[in-house]
């Protein structure tokens, strides 16, 4: 069973996070705060879905460097980060760093939970990319050779007449041979099975 995404908030003024954390629990989401971005670290883990609501200056480690450290880690973890003081280079930086937004504070309540469903629809979109692409290349693996040089064909839009000229094959063959890369990937149509390979390809 799939855990439910969890919203993170991390930001050194209890007080504020604490009532945050009411706001978004009332929206119906799993909510956890952080007083530094250290407990943070300490406490996640990389697996588990959701998205974190960082505040830009913190005590001791600030939002930008664990912003930053989350990135060098490979996080996938969408980000948004908060700011007091509104001013533009923060704003770059955080967003150049790999957060999806940055909001100023005092937070519009509202308009942080949309950002939030957005930021959470989004990364489920992408996570499913990702099994798919993941799927895409192991079933791949399976096909042999002769399988695999109809496929590459078939995906630079040859038509199967067009193929058996080019690998010296009859059609019956290559219908054959295709029947049998649709049946290993899974696809349903040939435009699926495009679509299989390009997701593996831009996964590699």
């Amino acid at each position: 069973m799939t855990r439910p995404p969890t919203v993170f908030i991390v930001d050194d003024d209890r007080d504020f996070a604490q009532s945050l954390a009411w706001v978004i629990e009332a929206a119906g989401f799993d909510v956890e705060t952080y007083g530094s971005a250290l407990e943070f670290l300490k406490a996640y883990n990389g697996a588990r879905p959701g998205c974190l609501v960082l505040d830009v200056r913190l005590r001791g480690m600030s939002g930008l460097d664990l912003l930053g450290q989350l990135a060098r880690g490979e996080s996938r973890l969408p980000i948004i980060m908060m700011t007091g003081f509104g001013d533009f280079s923060t704003a770059v930086r955080a967003l150049k760093g790999g957060a999806v937004d940055i909001v100023q504070k005092p937070v519009d309540h509202e308009a942080l939970l949309t950002r939030i469903r957005e930021a959470l629809a989004t990364e489920e979109k992408a996570q499913l990319t990702r099994v798919e692409s993941s799927t895409a290349i192991e079933r791949l693996k399976e096909l042999t050779p002769r399988e695999r040089a109809v496929l590459d064909l078939v995906v630079a839009g040859k038509s199967s007449k067009e193929i058996a000229s080019q690998l010296a094959l009859g059609v019956r063959t290559v219908e054959t041979h295709r029947a049998h890369v649709m049946g290993k990937m899974g696809a349903n149509s040939s435009a699926d099975l495009v679509r299989m390979v390009l997701l593996a390809r831009m996964a590699s």
